[in-house]
């Protein structure tokens, strides 16, 4: 590949984030727009786009003990629909960050291949790291993938890309429908703000920003957002809503001592797991006081998260390699327990909370009835379960689903 005759400044601290949702605004340009870095939005929003750039800014309102409100500055944005306009942005960013869920990743992967591409020609030594905020495993692995499909043979994407994997903590809660029309721009979130990342991941240096925590082994931490925070936050959703139908703030279903006993209790059993996979990462007690602080988390009134947010997208949640299904996969290869985490999952076949306009998700309604038609052709075509290895597991699931559903 020949270098260009013109060469595009490189601004060192300028953030494209692909994706203006709740993670990339409350979470990802809080931590840079506040942190001193010109932060570019790419999203396919035209409202929101139109607001970022009419604005330059966006409130950001912190929702705990005390509230408290904060405004990112620098704020842009681009349409996701003008593919030249983002490419040059990437190829003159000082780093990259994506927050748009698995499935989007390939529809933005054919743009960031554009701008490596523009940048490689300008100079052809100077590498991106491209921070993955998704709730993933092996995001880095999947990313290397898409790009090396679009990217020229001789391109080298181990050198001049780093994958950044996180573990994304932060909750932020849908807002209501009266939030919105005030400003589309607001978003709430609770005061956790660290930013787990992969030390090993950046090929330049790592951003000297707050609340960015570097870790030299990803994939624990990554499972134990997983296995742990994402289990028990489905566990209290799916269990709550079994027990308290009606319940509308997951704070409700966790004030019943016998949701929330139910609820730690499937935590710890995941913590034991976890221990036994990482024992140079985590130690029990530091586990245990992980999983405490969580549900105190969980029990936050004044974040006013939902049940039906937490709970949502049932396909996805109750897949072969997701919270509950990967805790017990990780559980059977380390010998230990995972008759509660099974317990958990089955709840979430039930699951019947509404959103604001008291409406159940299409795609849920879907798989319920799917569920109900055929659950083990459910479990293998749409959560992707091994009809031979995952067998044993299928009935396991089955005996709590017909048990349940007397």
């Amino acid at each position: 590949m020949n270098r260009t005759e013109s060469k595009s400044e490189i601004d060192t601290k300028k953030i494209v984030i692909f994706g203006a949702g709740k993670i990339g605004r409350s979470f990802i340009g809080q931590l840079f727009g506040c942190g001193g870095y010109k932060v570019v939005y790419v999203d396919i929003d035209p409202v929101v786009v139109n607001l970022l750039n009419e604005k330059g800014c966006y409130r950001i309102v912190i929702k705990g003990d005390k509230e408290n409100e904060l405004i990112v500055p620098n704020v842009q944005a681009i349409s996701a629909l003008e593919p030249d306009k983002v490419a040059e942005a990437v190829s003159t960013a000082g780093i990259l960050a994506v927050s748009v869920g698995k499935n989007a990743l390939a529809k933005i992967a054919p743009i960031i291949a554009k701008g490596l591409m523009t940048r490689y020609s300008n100079d052809p030594e100077l590498p991106l790291d491209i921070i993955l905020a998704e709730n993933m495993r092996s995001a880095g692995d999947y990313m290397k993938g898409l790009l090396e499909k679009l990217l020229p043979p001789d391109y080298p994407v181990e050198k001049l890309v780093g994958l950044v994997e996180t573990s994304i903590g932060k909750m932020v809660p849908i807002l209501t429908i009266a939030d919105l029309e005030k400003d589309p721009l607001l978003v709430f979130a609770e005061p956790y703000n660290t930013l787990i990342v992969d030390g090993k991941g950046f090929k330049s240096q790592i951003p000297q920003i707050q609340g960015i925590s570097a870790k030299n082994n990803i994939k624990a931490w990554v499972d134990r957002k997983a296995f742990i925070h994402n289990l028990g936050h489905a566990t209290a959703a799916y269990f709550g809503n079994h027990l308290h139908p009606q319940a509308v703030y997951l704070y409700e279903v966790l004030d019943d001592q016998t949701v929330f006993d139910f609820t730690r209790e499937v935590m710890l059993q995941s913590a034991e797991t976890l221990q036994a996979a990482y024992p140079d990462d985590f130690t029990l007690p530091d586990l245990i006081a992980h999983i405490d602080d969580l549900l105190h988390r969980f029990r936050n009134r004044a974040l006013k998260d939902t049940v039906f947010r937490v709970g949502q997208d049932l396909q996805r949640k109750l897949g072969a390699d997701d919270r509950f299904m990967g805790a017990v996969h990780l559980a059977i290869q380390h010998g230990k327990l995972y008759g509660k985490i099974l317990e958990a999952m089955s709840f979430g076949f039930f699951f019947d909370a509404k959103d604001e306009l008291g409406l159940n998700p299409v795609e849920d309604l879907s798989f319920r009835e799917s569920l109900h038609s055929n659950f083990e052709n459910t479990l293998v075509q749409k959560c992707d379960f091994d009809v031979k290895k995952d067998v044993n597991l299928i009935d396991e699931l089955k005996n709590h689903y017909s048990h349940y559903q007397l």
